[in-house]
């Protein structure tokens, strides 16, 4: 059998794609290794009708909605290889099963690679976290602090004057400030502290100080930590595909990639802004984009 797509990728990109196409009658493979990036988070936001939903919840409402459609096959498998045939496309996962495809979704999201300060990850997902649209408002008005080695801390900074007054800006050591900046911070009320951090200091998930490398500690009850962001799956590299300059793979407006049949969608197409949100819908879109491809195919 050849699926008309195999989707790579089990989170809201990939679940909306499969969604779409299922309602379309295509017949569709959604591969998910089930290791979605948000699930240390205690609960999604900015999602209109599942706003504070936990992401296995809306996972699990996600695949009860899917999987309604008898064409969405669903397999809980890694994906290792991906290969050009002259029918489409071949899936290999990592228990040595194949499948082919006319067409291929890539939406296995991304990961994000965090600064290596102790302490961190016992706090994440709890009272530190990336983004301020997720996350801010339950820390509004309180002790923040922003740790970034980014150039955009300046922004964010600014930003999150609207969730609280009281910030302190720590760029690690590594993210030195242009004067005009740092006193344009200070003249709003926002410390800016350029020594690397030591450690994240909290219990129970709860953060309560910042130590520095010099020994200096500065009370705080949350925040945000900047990462850098890399692609979770190796196949835009092994095919060769061209990156955007936030890191995401280069599509057009309908994500379609160079490689004929081949799409990327959600965290995997474009990084940022990464939200639940923007994911399902560029899924949909995308999938839209794979039903037209595949009807001018067929039909002419």
């Amino acid at each position: 059998m050849i699926y008309d797509c195999a989707i790579i990728g089990g989170g809201p990109a990939g679940l909306n794609a499969a969604l779409v196409l299922g309602r379309a009658r295509r017949r569709v493979a959604l591969l998910d290794s089930n290791r979605p990036r948000n699930a240390v988070t205690q609960a999604s936001h900015g999602f209109i009708t599942r706003d504070g939903v936990t992401p296995a919840e809306f996972r699990r409402i996600a695949y009860e909605e899917v999987l309604r459609y008898p064409l969405v096959d669903h397999a809980r498998t890694e994906v290792v290889t991906l290969n050009r045939t002259a029918s489409g496309f071949e899936v290999l996962d990592s228990s040595g099963q194949r499948l082919q495809a006319r067409k291929v979704i890539l939406a296995m999201g991304v990961k994000e690679v965090f600064p290596e300060i102790e302490g961190f990850y016992p706090l994440y997902g709890k009272s530190l976290f990336n983004c301020p649209y997720c996350d801010g408002w339950e820390l509004q008005d309180q002790p923040l602090v922003i740790v970034s080695e980014s150039s955009s801390v300046f922004h964010m900074a600014k930003l999150l004057l609207n969730w609280s007054k009281d910030l302190v800006v720590c760029t690690n050591g590594k993210a030195p400030l242009p004067e005009e900046q740092i006193q344009r911070l200070q003249s709003l009320g926002i410390a800016v502290m350029e020594q690397p951090v030591a450690a994240f200091v909290g219990k129970e998930g709860q953060l309560e100080q910042l130590r520095f490398a010099d020994g200096t500690l500065i009370p705080r009850a949350g925040g945000f930590v900047t990462p850098h962001w890399a692609a979770s799956a190796p196949f835009g590299e092994q095919l060769g595909l061209d990156r955007t300059e936030s890191g995401g793979i280069k599509t057009d407006q309908g994500g379609r990639t160079p490689i004929p049949g081949l799409y990327a969608a959600g965290d995997a197409s474009y990084f940022a802004p990464s939200q639940v949100i923007f994911a399902a819908a560029d899924g949909s879109r995308t999938a839209m984009s794979v039903n037209m491809d595949l009807t001018e195919e067929d039909y002419g």
